[in-house]
């Protein structure tokens, strides 16, 4: 691992201390309060349950070091890790890269689909194949171009090693339909299951005619949705054998989800949706249910105003375990179950966008009980992965984006 550091401090994170070691909370805040001041864009909205919004200021006694593993990197959009301690990297517009430990960077893997690279659009995620160490497959998420706009898509292939890494054997095993002439809003985070079943996430794609798709069974817009590695569909998913509904999905009413993991102790796939002006949402997927895009939010339009009727609840439609508002823009979470950092165990990791910060969640079971906001200010965190070795590694989105890693401070790691 390369020694160089993004900061060459230690960050020492108990209430009130910042990043550069003075007593204060690098949260804004001391512990008890919430750890969101700011005023909500919608205040005439309360929440469903106590606790859902607004979690109060949490910390540990936790020091660690950030490092930079790899720089140069534009756009890094997902992470994913290799037996052998490597690790691919994607970037936004089309690039996949194999980083070594060392952090060296190789030559752009060649032989991927090409991708669809304005805005949103792009390379998305990479996942390796539960069985890699025997064949090698590893799966991506693109923005795919097509006769009349684009699509998320999912392709395989067999990576091949070496000076000029490539893949072989390419073959694109879920699109979505239909497609629709828009920048925005793919989601495309995957994620394969304890049983060796894909979970991949969708977007509504923003525009006004893809939104209303979040609720219609016949579209994959605002989906997650499941299938095996080799694109058919499980026979125990909840639409199948309907004639007005898409047998892959899984549940359905949301509207841009960029980051899924599963629950350590209990297998549940959990995701962050991205909400409008304010809204944004921590889900648990159940089998066939309704997460509510758009009917119901916990935002309002970036333009001001409600989301169609403004309401935050209806019958048959599924609250969020936790919201934020204002947004912060989440991509990428991860639960904490290395050994490195023991006060970090069983912590919920989200990346922050436009808040800039990495959040540190408390869990009592599926609540959420507190807020810690690490890193705040520093760069936009686009994906968060806990190693092997069990450090937490994040991406930044930048031009010149990083590949980080947070270990515990003066290890030497």
């Amino acid at each position: 691992m390369r020694a160089s550091l993004l900061a060459s401090f230690s960050v020492v994170l108990i209430a009130g201390a910042s990043l550069a070691g003075c007593n204060r909370s690098s949260s804004g805040g001391t512990q008890g309060e919430t750890v969101e001041t700011r005023p909500p864009n919608a205040p005439e909205q309360n929440p469903a349950f106590p606790g859902q919004t607004r979690a109060p200021v949490m910390t540990t006694d936790t020091e660690f070091d950030v490092r930079t593993i790899a720089s140069g990197l534009e756009h890094p959009w997902s992470l994913a890790f290799l037996p052998d301690g490597a690790m691919l990297v994607s970037e936004r517009p089309g690039r996949l890269r194999v980083i070594t430990d060392d952090g060296t960077l190789s030559p752009p893997v060649a032989g991927l689909a090409e991708v669809d690279a304005r805005d949103q659009g792009g390379l998305l995620d990479v996942a390796i194949d539960p069985r890699f160490a025997d064949n090698n497959l590893i799966y991506w998420s693109y923005a795919e171009p097509r006769d009349g706009g684009n699509g998320t898509a999912v392709a395989r292939g067999r990576l091949v090693r070496g000076a000029q890494p490539r893949i072989e054997d390419l073959e694109v095993i879920w699109r979505m339909t239909p497609t629709l002439d828009s920048t925005m809003h793919f989601g495309g985070r995957m994620v394969f299951s304890g049983d060796d079943i894909l979970f991949i996430t969708t977007g509504e794609r923003s525009i006004l005619e893809g939104r209303r798709q979040a609720q219609q069974l016949d579209s994959a817009f605002g989906k997650v949705i499941r299938i095996r590695p080799d694109g058919s569909v499980p026979a125990d998913n909840p639409l199948v054998g309907r004639n007005d509904a898409l047998p892959e999905i899984w549940s359905w009413g949301h509207r841009n989800l960029q980051a899924a993991a599963l629950h350590p102790e209990t297998g549940q796939l959990w995701v962050v949706d991205h909400g409008p002006k304010g809204g944004d949402e921590i889900n648990a997927i159940d089998k066939g249910k309704d997460y509510g895009w758009p009917t119901i939010t916990y935002g309002e339009e970036y333009k001001g105003g409600p989301v169609g009727e403004g309401i935050t609840a209806q019958e048959g439609m599924e609250q969020p375990l936790y919201y934020w508002d204002p947004s912060i823009a989440p991509s990428g979470m991860a639960f904490y179950d290395g050994d490195l950092f023991p006060a970090w165990k069983g912590s919920l990791f989200v990346g922050a966008l436009v808040g800039e910060h990495l959040a540190r969640l408390t869990l009592e079971g599926s609540r959420i009980i507190g807020e810690e906001r690490l890193l705040a200010g520093q760069a936009r965190i686009r994906d968060v992965k806990v190693g092997p070795d069990g450090a937490l590694y994040l991406l930044t989105d930048e031009d010149d984006g990083e590949l980080l890693a947070l270990v515990p401070a003066g290890s030497g790691q």
